[in-house]
């Protein structure tokens, strides 16, 4: 099956050199969720689409192919740039491998589109843990891999924002030593409720996530974080 698109709104995820004049670019897609794309002639002299095709750039792409790789035609900016430097680029490139490591190509998710350009959006107004923490669970829900937060896994009963929880991976949070992170129900809770404004939550969740991330990444580490680790420390990050 051939598989074409006209002007599709678009957000370059990765690139990489492909042969001697080309590129080979991940991108995510309104309508047709992650594809990769052959861009032949990108490094030959001064391209016009290598140098659109930057992350964190609203874009439209034509594309038309067979297989796993795409050949991409027109490429036309969308609107100006999200402005991630420094802090927020980083933490965009996070959020751009994530993308590329646990979705899958040609499938569709619009509703994850619409929370990844949100992420963006986030990152550029006021960069920190909350867009991330935000954005890992959505994604995970986005591919049916968020065991659910407001149900006791043991019992049925709803979560306690006083009480304290093992959350397992596989099922969800429990009352007794199930071997994952121990949790408080309240920032369970605000992440559910999409209300990551207290500074004690962002710490509990961040290896909540880590433990729910490795369950899919597998054992290949992800280059973000050891930019992360590599920056001089502000306080902020993945």
């Amino acid at each position: 099956m051939t598989d074409r698109a006209a002007l599709e709104p678009v957000f370059v995820l990765h690139r990489r050199p492909w042969g001697n004049t080309s590129l080979i670019v991940e991108l995510l897609s309104r309508h047709h969720g992650r594809l990769g794309a052959v861009v032949r002639g990108a490094r030959r002299g001064r391209s016009p689409r290598a140098g659109l095709l930057q992350p964190f750039h609203p874009l439209l792409a034509s594309w038309s192919g067979r297989g796993d790789l795409a050949t991409l035609g027109t490429v036309e900016a969308a609107g100006r740039g999200l402005g991630l430097a420094g802090e927020a680029s980083l933490m965009g490139l996070y959020v751009n491998e994530l993308t590329v490591r646990l979705t899958h190509r040609h499938d569709p998710h619009e509703a994850l589109f619409d929370d990844y350009l949100g992420a963006l959006a986030g990152l550029a107004e006021s960069p920190g843990e909350a867009v991330l923490r935000r954005y890992e669970y959505r994604l995970l829900a986005h591919l049916g891999y968020a065991p659910p937060l407001t149900v006791e896994a043991d019992t049925g009963a709803e979560v306690r924002p006083e009480a304290d929880y093992w959350y397992h991976p596989g099922q969800g949070p429990k009352r007794v030593a199930s071997g994952g992170p121990r949790i408080n129900g309240a920032a369970l809770l605000a992440l559910a409720a999409d209300g990551l404004d207290d500074p004690d939550h962002l710490r509990a969740l961040k290896p909540l996530m880590r433990t729910l991330l490795a369950e899919h990444l597998g054992e290949r580490p992800l280059a973000s974080r050891e930019l992360f680790r590599r920056r001089p420390q502000t306080g902020e990050g993945e």
